[in-house]
């Protein structure tokens, strides 16, 4: 049986300059499967193609059986693949309610009040602000609205990249026990984190992307206890 999501030998261009090379990978359905590596490692390209705001040079995405290297990026949220993006990129003078109303402009179901009123319950500041302007809000709640957002789609798998950038330990605790909320509520999420031992301890597997490509792999019990992945990632000797 296929993996929800299947990279094969995916390779992505910018000019001649080639940031993903040939990197190959999947997710099963019900995972946290998490990315880590440095800054232009290729890990926030990878999940912009994923999404189709980038077209692949080489290789393909697979969801759920439909390869996605043709489909616009407003088709493949409709398949059920959402993308809460590097910096949140809320509406600022939008309300907060009005942003998460966005995450749902494709749906044409009855049930948006529900997952609305879903995303107020995983989020409660959220419902406490909702007529206020998105842009007043800290980074943390940001980041919040975000995935609340992603979340308005309905996916069934969401994809954060960098959810925990700027925020206090606080703050990223929280949004990291909410990754494990999601987890447990069916939703399968592939995590690009620049903390890559809370994405570690969080992960079901990881992979490890460095200058394009991947070099290591394994669950994330085996990352976190790689010396390489420690030196290298954990900032340990």
């Amino acid at each position: 049986m296929s993996a929800m999501l299947e990279v094969r030998d995916l390779t992505v261009a910018y000019g001649k300059i080639k940031a993903v090379k040939g990197i190959s990978f999947d997710v099963e359905q019900g995972e946290v499967v998490t990315l880590i590596g440095t800054n232009g490692a290729g890990k926030t390209t990878t999940l912009r193609t994923i999404s189709g705001l980038l077209r692949p040079s080489g290789g393909s995405v697979t969801f759920k059986g439909k390869d996605l290297t043709s489909v616009p990026a407003h088709d493949i949220v409709q398949l059920g693949l959402a993308h809460s993006p590097e910096g949140r990129r809320i509406f600022p003078r939008l309300s907060v309610e009005e942003n998460l109303l966005l995450g749902a402009f494709a749906r044409k179901d009855k049930e948006i009040s529900n997952d609305l009123q879903a995303a107020y319950d995983l989020f409660p500041i959220l419902e406490e602000r909702r007529a206020q302007p998105a842009g007043t809000f800290s980074g943390g709640e940001q980041q919040m609205l975000a995935m609340g957002r992603a979340m308005m789609s309905r996916p069934e798998l969401l994809m954060l990249d960098e959810p925990s950038m700027g925020l206090s330990p606080l703050m990223m605790k929280r949004i990291m026990t909410t990754i494990t909320t999601l987890q447990g509520q069916g939703t399968t999420i592939l995590l690009v984190e620049q903390n890559a031992q809370a994405a570690l301890r969080r992960a079901n597997r990881g992979y490890v992307l460095e200058v394009g490509k991947i070099v290591l792999s394994g669950t994330g019990k085996e990352l976190l206890a790689s010396d390489d992945v420690r030196k290298a990632y954990l900032g340990e000797d």
